[in-house]
């Protein structure tokens, strides 16, 4: 895959950043574009979104793609989602008739894979149950759950007793904590509780190392289907 990496200053104008990417959109040697987030305060990044071709969206972030996604119609999706759903796959989870608890609900990683989860077809058709910071008796849910999700973007937001026996606990989370012994003086720490929840989950993603590499291996499939779509025309 040819890649082209763009740096641009962070005082850069939104017109700049959207004059960038309309390059980008017209160049036939690029068949997928990442911007990468969050941006600047200066820039509205759903502009910058709302900018970007959808056929060479391979974040899956437009609302083209979005919008197909929730309607069941083939599309780019959003990358953590569909690697979890591969993960899950993969790793010989049944999701079908399961009870999935997915805490968070950003635009990034909670909606999408809730609409996802729920699809009529395979590796998904599972009961899903979105909370938020604002669930009353969160872990009341969440210990209901076969398959729990962490999105909060919290560290440790998701402790041992709030996990159900034998569930698959999927984190999300990737929070920098300050570590004077580690060489870059932090560490890398998801929003469960590591330790207390191996103590009841079944199976358990750790971080790093967990859903990260599934967020990049899902970027580099959009950008592969997006190259064979505009090969075909």
């Amino acid at each position: 895959i040819h890649s082209r990496d763009i740096r641009l200053p962070e005082e850069t104008s939104e017109s700049e950043l959207l004059s960038t990417v309309s390059d980008l959109n017209a160049d036939t040697d690029i068949d997928g574009i990442l911007v990468q987030l969050p941006l600047p305060s200066q820039i509205d990044p759903q502009r910058v979104i709302m900018s970007i071709d959808p056929a060479k969206d391979v974040d899956g972030f437009h609302p083209v793609n979005l919008g197909k996604l929730l309607s069941g119609e083939d599309a780019f999706y959003p990358c953590t989602p569909h690697g979890i759903l591969v993960m899950l796959e993969r790793s010989g989870i049944a999701v079908e008739g399961r009870h999935v608890v997915v805490v968070g609900r950003s635009n990034i990683v909670g909606k999408p894979l809730a609409a996802l989860l729920m699809q009529k077809r395979s590796g998904a058709n599972a009961t899903v149950t979105v909370c938020h910071s604002r669930t009353t008796d969160l872990a009341a849910h969440t210990r209901r759950a076969d398959i729990l999700v962490a999105a909060a973007g919290q560290v440790g937001f998701i402790t041992g007793d709030m996990v159900g026996e034998g569930a698959v606990v999927v984190d999300v989370g990737i929070n920098r904590v300050d570590d004077p012994e580690a060489k870059k003086g932090y560490r890398l720490v998801g929003d469960v509780e590591f330790e207390g929840a191996s103590e009841h989950a079944s199976r358990i993603t750790p971080v790093p190392g967990g859903v990260g590499p599934m967020t990049i291996a899902m970027l580099l499939t959009n950008t592969v289907r997006s190259a064979r779509r505009r090969a075909d025309g």
